[in-house]
Parts: structure tokens; C-alpha cells; sequence
């Protein structure tokens, strides 16, 4: 007589954001919605804020923007 084969077993997973002391982190960059054209992403949001403006200011037409935040987040099972 064999033993199983197989054992199924069912987890319970969640996400949430990782703050984690080695998790990489929060950028913020802002993209002009007329042109495509991006700030850099980084931690604080004030330079891209200050690059949106400063866009505006050499392209009057553009006042348009989305704002693109990366987030890292962490699955593990609940337990």
C-alpha cells in the first residue's frame, strides 16, 4: 500500500501595502494628459507638483494630468 499522492490544502490570502523596512518605496510623478510627458518619480510629491506647474507655465494648452503612484504591497497567508 502507497501512501498519497497528493495533498491539497486550501490558504487564505491576503495583500496589503508593505511597509516593510526594506520595502521599496511611495514614488509620485505626475503625467501631462495632452502630451505624454512625465515628471520623475520619487518620495515626495512636491517636485512633480512643482514640474506639472512649471509645464503649464511653457505649454498654456496643457492643464491636464494624472497622477501615477507606485505602491509596493506583500501577499501572505493568513494564518
Amino acid at each position: 500500500m502507497t501512501g498519497p499522492r497528493a495533498i491539497v490544502r486550501h490558504e487564505e490570502w491576503t495583500i496589503t501595502p508593505d511597509r516593510e523596512p526594506d520595502a521599496e518605496p511611495v514614488t509620485h510623478q505626475f503625467q501631462c494628459v495632452v502630451c505624454g510627458e512625465q515628471s520623475g518619480a520619487g518620495g515626495d510629491w512636491e517636485p512633480p507638483q512643482t514640474w506639472a506647474l512649471e509645464h503649464s507655465g511653457r505649454n498654456p494648452s496643457h492643464h491636464s494630468y494624472r497622477e501615477i503612484i507606485t505602491r509596493p504591497w506583500r501577499t501572505f497567508i493568513r494564518g
